[in-house]
């Protein structure tokens, strides 16, 4: 395992921390985080993809985890980062997998730059461009932590209100554990704040422009409703040949399971070959 920084900007106004593991002959998949996460958090330490041979990418979005604070935190620069880590290790091409955040982001590189893109994996896509974001709740989110830290941020996602009673700790423990990954949780607020005012593209027609193998991961609303079931079947049905992936009722989403959804991503990426 080896870290690296990709600095962006001259002189550098921005450093971004890239993690590389697997063979680095290996077909290359690329993780992208969600809102307020790390890389940690995509396919939840798992490492079946290297041990299948895969080489893998990931990164810190601005703001978050050990990657430096940034001034903007739209879609265009979460894209622009997206390619300078993709110069800054050498691929040309690659498998782009990420998570709400990160899908919408890769979503746009898809669509910006097709030639960078193998194939992609959509997992839980919450934008909607047809629906008003709930820019209250972000900034009430963005105010717990300022003000009052992590327990803050807790207090404002209101985690009783959101998730059914028997996933509430779990919840609330795996949201303590990511948000003491971030070196600097004002950086993470601004990002609360400016990510959901942005739109990484207008209409999900859009993504009928995608030609890469695709694949969308969504979850069940009972235990995720942040990540509507109805937008990744949206996604699902813009893109085409794009194959979608959810839980059986009752269970644990498949976003949460590192295993299920590291083995969906290598599926892909020998489709993708």
């Amino acid at each position: 395992m080896a870290e690296r920084i990709v600095e962006r900007g001259s002189p550098p106004t921005l450093r971004l921390a890239v993690e590389e593991t697997g063979p680095a002959d290996g077909v290359p998949v690329v993780l992208l985080h969600g809102l307020t996460a790390t890389r940690r958090y995509v396919v939840m330490g798992s490492k079946a993809l290297e041990r299948d041979g895969h080489r893998v990418v990931s990164y810190d979005a601005r703001g978050h985890g050990r990657s430096s604070p940034a001034r903007s935190y739209r879609y265009e620069d979460l894209a622009a980062d997206l390619l300078a880590v993709l110069d800054a290790c050498g691929l040309e091409r690659a498998v782009l997998a990420g998570a709400s955040m990160g899908a919408h982001t890769l979503l746009r590189v898809a669509l910006d730059a097709p030639e960078r893109v193998a194939g992609v994996v959509a997992i839980t896509p919450a934008f909607d461009p047809d629906a008003p974001a709930d820019l209250e709740r972000w900034d009430d989110l963005a105010h717990g932590l300022r003000m009052h830290g992590i327990e803050g941020f807790l207090a404002a996602y209101r985690v009783e209100d959101e998730v059914p009673e028997a996933w509430q700790a779990t919840v609330r423990t795996v949201l303590r554990q990511r948000m003491a990954q971030h070196a600097h949780l004002d950086a993470v607020a601004d990002a609360l704040q400016q990510v959901p005012r942005s739109r990484p593209f207008e209409a999900i027609a859009e993504l009928g422009a995608i030609a890469a193998p695709a694949v969308v991961v969504a979850s069940r609303d009972e235990v995720d409703p942040g990540h509507p079931l109805d937008v990744g079947e949206r996604y699902a049905a813009a893109i085409p040949g794009a194959r979608l992936l959810t839980e059986e009722p009752g269970r644990s989403p498949l976003a949460w399971q590192g295993g299920q959804l590291s083995r969906a991503i290598a599926e892909l990426a020998e489709r993708a070959r």
